[in-house]
């Protein structure tokens, strides 16, 4: 990953987290990983341990940010969430969102809850 694409993603986790705490949920984690596997936040609420997939872009002048994490970054989050409510003997439910932001546009962030479901 490039040095500026890197200070693309750090920055969307930022408004990304920013966000998630003006919602009233607390963040676990930030980058968690496991293995290869990586859950860019993980936060929670009353109800819910939430993964979230982070995508940001300059613009969205190829789409939308959300429409870039595909079947395949989804099993690779749904594994390593397996792994982390193992590991840390989480109850809650857990749930997978997105947060897209774009940086190119004031106040552009979507938060997409519930944006996929485990695949059995």
């Amino acid at each position: 990953m490039s040095d500026s694409t890197q200070i693309i993603g750090n920055e969307g986790e930022s408004r990304a987290s920013t966000h998630l705490i003006s919602l009233g949920f607390k963040i676990r984690e930030r980058n968690w990983r496991y293995g290869r596997d990586e859950i860019d936040i993980i936060a929670e609420n009353e109800d819910f341990i939430i993964f979230v997939e982070v995508k940001t872009r300059k613009s969205d002048a190829y789409g939308k940010p959300e429409t870039f994490v595909d079947r395949k970054k989804q099993r690779f989050m749904v594994r390593a969430a397996n792994n982390y409510i193992t590991q840390n003997n989480i109850e809650k439910e857990a749930r997978f969102d997105i947060v897209s932001v774009t940086l190119n546009k004031q106040d552009a962030v979507e938060h997409i809850p519930d944006a996929f479901y485990p695949l059995l």
